[in-house]
């Protein structure tokens, strides 16, 4: 290999044999990386080559160099180095999010090719639950925090009292480890849970069937997630091959009384070090074989559920010590009350979507936490949003083809964003990556990932879904109603255009209104003439805004219409128009939706525009060629 010295006199050529560099496998299957060795650095030669050519690779505890990244200034958002126990997707997708802050974020795992390994600021090889490694991993960070719960709780709990920054807290991490110790932290702050008991041995088992009947949850007290760890007791007879299956009592087991959940909830919550705390809208949750499937986002429940969530999720957070984000798993029972499933201190799948949905992400925030910056705004900035875990269909090449026939497609889906983990090994229920498909309403984006899955083509896939309905009593109405699809075509507003009678098909009128807004509706207006009772009826039916427009019939000039729209009960708003003035009501449901369309907002001042320069030219014409002309061209 040849490289070039530059000197204040002349060039010099420098000669490398290939003893001079060690290859090292890259962290990524994709490419090798370069290390050069320190050995010409001693020779006079090279004293003015001042930059060297840093190895890219995994860095264990035992390798000691004389240049490591650690000893690099830092100079992004915070000049504190997060370190984190795991390289696993959180991990990468942590690391992901502070490259876009200019945060360094280390991570320890013991796989040298751990999906977080080829974009961390660093990456040591070792265990996470191994006390002597993490103590020589926090000498390299100032602060210390986990994308797994399963680590060694004590040596964090050494680490706080020798000064070291961990966040959040080891006492956090102690009774997450243990869910059984979870349930008992929780009771005693008065969250809702289900009924729960310790077991010891099969007669404890038996009696806890006798008072919670069946059937009968059974779970681990540690190292259970995704699934792992729970068995279900139908009967007594069933207690014993339920223990077994968890590994038997030794283990540590504990049972919970069965709860008939209508919905599975989520709540991810960021605590601040100054223990303010913000909550993300609620999800729900799909599992596919006790594993986190399908996410929807925000959760279909009612606005007083919303808040019962939220509330459950923050005082069961305010409860627990330390910075970062947490993840609260709720169930919504038949009777409408929730109740906590578990909680993780950490990001989660269940806040995966807001990478595209949310104008923080979990992991912007769980950085911004740990750190001490300000909590950023963890609202919606999209209506919609579904998160579909990439699972490992089959071991070995087969998964990885079946994976990428399901990305091509996701590929062609409008508003889908594709995370891949680079994870080396395919197995079956593996979590390889996760598709988020962000858009209008819930049922586009259900829409949009049904057609996903299907392996044909689909033309729903490209289907344009209308934003305005314009509905009407009746044909006869046409006429006036067209003007506002007219205006909706010039401003380039998908919608639809529909007879919905109020008197003669009602029943199609309520499924209508009951749907608009999952069929991606965002604003309805309705013609009406005479007793006009559809833009009222449709509007008590929906929370959609509905703009209703006076149709003139044959008797009373309209003026029945008029008051009939506009003499609406309280709590029950219609806004309508002018008599037969479809275009204003086409005009203002253009402004309504152009309050979040910058390109429509854009059109509307054009079109005032357009109009004032329309009236400026008819004044003109008419002050040169004076009034008789004008009349009489």
């Amino acid at each position: 290999m040849l490289l070039l010295q530059q000197t204040t006199l002349v060039p010099k050529l420098l000669l490398f044999s290939k003893s001079d560099f060690s290859f090292k496998p890259c962290s990524s299957s994709l490419s090798t990386r370069l290390s050069l060795m320190d050995k010409h650095t001693k020779s006079s030669s090279l004293k003015q080559f001042q930059s060297p050519i840093l190895a890219c690779q995994a860095s264990t505890d035992t390798h000691d160099t004389s240049f490591r990244k650690d000893d690099l200034p830092v100079h992004g958002v915070s000049e504190v180095i997060v370190g984190v126990l795991g390289g696993g997707q959180l991990g990468r997708m942590l690391c992901q999010a502070a490259s876009e802050m200019a945060i360094k974020v280390m991570v320890l795992d013991p796989l040298t090719n751990c999906p977080a390994s080829a974009i961390a600021y660093d990456h040591m090889v070792g265990s996470f639950d191994d006390s002597a490694t993490v103590q020589e991993f926090a000498k390299r960070c100032g602060v210390l925090t986990v994308e797994i719960e399963h680590v060694d709780a004590a040596t964090m709990e050494k680490l706080e009292q020798q000064g070291v920054d961990c966040q959040p807290k080891a006492s956090t991490i102690r009774i997450i480890q243990d869910k059984h110790l979870q349930k008992v932290h929780f009771s005693r702050h008065g969250i809702p849970l289900p009924d729960f008991m310790q077991i010891d041995d099969l007669e404890g088992a038996k009696r806890a069937g006798d008072l919670f009947g069946y059937p009968l949850m059974l779970k681990s007290k540690r190292l259970a997630y995704d699934g792992r760890g729970n068995a279900v007791a139908k009967s007594e007879d069933e207690l014993s091959s339920a223990v077994n299956a968890l590994g038997g009592f030794d283990r540590g087991l504990y049972v919970e009384k069965w709860t008939p959940f209508v919905k599975e909830l989520a709540v991810i919550v960021a605590r601040g070090r100054d223990n303010s705390i913000s909550c993300y809208p609620v999800v729900e949750t799909i599992h596919k074989e006790n594993i986190c499937h399908v996410v929807k986002a925000p959760a279909d429940i009612p606005w007083k559920i919303r808040k019962l969530a939220t509330d459950v999720a923050h005082k069961a957070v305010s409860s627990l010590e330390g910075a970062g984000v947490f993840a609260v798993e709720l169930f919504l029972t038949k009777d409408g009350q929730i109740l906590l499933n578990e909680v993780a201190p950490r990001p989660h799948n269940s806040g995966h979507h807001t990478i595209e949905s949310c104008y923080t992400s979990q992991f912007e925030q769980h950085l911004r936490a740990v750190l001490g910056l300000p909590l950023g705004d963890p609202s919606m900035k999209t209506p919609a949003a579904i998160m579909y875990n990439l699972l490992g269909e089959d071991e070995g090449e087969p998964g990885f083809h079946l994976a990428h026939q399901l990305i091509g497609r996701a590929l062609n889906i409008q508003g889908a964003s594709v995370h891949w983990y680079d994870k080396p090994e395919m197995r079956k229920q593996r979590k390889m990556g996760h598709i988020t498909i962000a858009g209008p309403s819930m049922g586009i984006v259900e829409a949009q990932l049904k057609s996903m899955l299907k392996e044909e083509g689909s033309e729903s896939q490209t289907a344009v879904k209308p934003r305005v309905g314009i509905i009407m009593g009746s044909d006869s109405d046409l006429p006036i109603m067209k003007d506002a699809a007219r205006i909706l075509t010039l401003f380039g507003v998908p919608h639809e255009v529909r007879i919905v009678s109020a008197h003669r098909t009602p029943e199609m009128m309520f499924s209508y209104a009951l749907s608009a807004q999952d069929q991606g509706i965002q604003i309805i207006i309705a013609g009406a003439g005479g007793a006009a009772h559809l833009p009222g009826m449709v509007a008590s039916l929906t929370p959609l805004p509905v703009i209703g427009v006076p149709v003139r019939a044959s008797a009373l000039d309209g003026m029945d219409s008029l008051l009939s729209i506009v003499q609406m009960p309280r709590g029950v708003p219609v806004a309508t128009v002018a008599i037969n003035n479809a275009t204003n009501a086409g005009l203002l449901a253009v402004r309504m939706l152009g309050v979040g369309d910058t390109d429509l907002l854009a059109r509307m001042s054009q079109y005032q525009e357009d109009t004032r320069d329309d009236v400026l030219k008819k004044a003109e014409k008419l002050q040169t060629d004076g009034w008789e002309t004008y009349l009489n061209p």
